[in-house]
């Protein structure tokens, strides 16, 4: 046997990590990292967070699962507080952020077609963006390297400039149901949408009749330094995917919508056997109780801030090794000169886990709880691996 008992679909690093304390991971050899890639965004919370660990253990000494099927409390009480912190009046619970694409998507296509309106089914996208790996939302993304080897292409979606409000009103047809967007491109190299982009977003859907769709997979939650990327431009969209965040580890995710956007999703028509389960609601609610804190989205500002001005004065010190600073919040991009995967290796060798993403970028998305101390270690390290590489 040749292929490896784990199916081989990704290029892992030659590491495993046996536990966490904060922002801090420690391998099975012993090596301490400090965790400036937070599992891709999710672990908001960092490791092993004292209310997230009890909340989990009291939910799993009473009961993991009984399917939806049932009325299952956590599942209103997390939506009840989603609403009140939200634009939203409903939600769907699934696993995954591809999941709550799916459901934003269905929901699209079924708000147009209730009205008898059959030929709307058609979504614009942004290049660049990436919305998850079922065969629909890899659709969505519309990036080559997603795609290939997966035809044919699931049909429904059309591709335009990021940024660009000419060419998305031009790509309107009879059949457009929806535009989706982040309002910060995560995977495409950490590309915040401007506040005038996304007002023009907004009013053109209302113009034609389109749903609006933020796709805050991983933007949302605090990551931006408000509890929703939205937040910051004033606009709200009639659909909203979560996820990564969420849970703070948990595998959980969300769609939430407006009544007038939902009001045709009826019993039948969507389900998740997992989604929203007992174990994952208590988590969901563990993360919003830390994240509702009065002061909590304030310290991840303050920190954002500091973490802001260090990696600036990073980029001017080694201009050969990095060109901007680009973001919002804790997310943030580092844009490199030479290949961003020989920066997030240097930093790897110097204990800084961080992640590559799009147009050369290396991504920073610190867990939330980070503080000024964590953000100077991170550009100490930074700053050491840039000078090795230029050296």
């Amino acid at each position: 046997m040749n292929i490896s008992p784990v199916m081989p679909t990704y290029a892992r690093v030659d590491v495993a990590f046996e536990r966490g304390e904060g922002a801090w991971l420690i391998a099975t050899d012993g090596r301490r990292f400090l965790d400036f890639g937070a599992g891709i965004a999710v672990n908001a919370l960092g490791h092993a967070h004292p209310h997230l660990v009890a909340a989990l253990q009291q939910q799993a000494a009473k009961l993991w699962h009984t399917s939806n099927l049932y009325r299952v409390e956590g599942q209103e009480k997390l939506a009840a507080r989603l609403v009140e912190h939200s634009f939203a009046d409903t939600m769907f619970f699934c696993n995954s952020g591809a999941e709550a694409m799916e459901c934003a998507i269905k929901t699209a296509r079924r708000f147009h077609q209730a009205q008898g309106q059959k030929d709307k089914y058609r979504v614009i996208t942004a290049r660049g963006a990436f919305h998850g790996r079922t065969l629909a939302t890899i659709a969505a993304g519309g990036q080559a390297k997603h795609l290939d080897g997966f035809a044919p292409v699931v049909d429904g979606f059309d591709q335009v400039a990021f940024g660009n409000l000419n060419e998305m009103r031009a790509a309107i047809t009879p059949q457009t149901a929806a535009i989706v967007v982040e309002p910060i491109q995560g995977e495409g190299g950490i590309i915040p949408a401007s506040a005038d982009y996304l007002k023009g977003l907004r009013a053109t859907a209302d113009e034609f009749g389109l749903l609006l769709i933020f796709d805050e997979v991983q933007c949302g939650l605090g990551r931006a330094g408000k509890l929703f990327a939205y937040e910051w431009s004033g606009v709200t969209p009639d659909v909203m995917a979560l996820a990564k965040g969420l849970g703070g580890g948990f595998p959980v995710g969300a769609c939430l919508a407006t009544e007038r956007a939902a009001k045709s999703m009826t019993a039948g028509l969507h389900g998740s056997t997992f989604g929203g389960n007992p174990l994952a609601m208590a988590a969901a609610n563990a993360v919003l109780d830390v994240m509702l804190e009065t002061g909590f989205l304030t310290h991840v500002q303050a920190t954002a801030d500091h973490l802001w001005k260090l990696l600036g004065a990073l980029v001017q010190k080694h201009p050969k090794v990095f060109a901007e600073v680009r973001g919002k919040g804790l997310m943030i991009g580092l844009k490199c000169i030479p290949p961003n995967g020989d920066v997030v290796n240097k930093a790897f060798a110097n204990g800084l886990l961080t992640v590559v993403g799009g147009d050369n970028v290396v991504r920073l998305l610190p867990p939330l709880i980070i503080g000024a101390a964590e953000a100077e270690a991170a550009v100490a390290i930074l700053d050491r691996a840039a000078a090795e590489l230029a050296a």
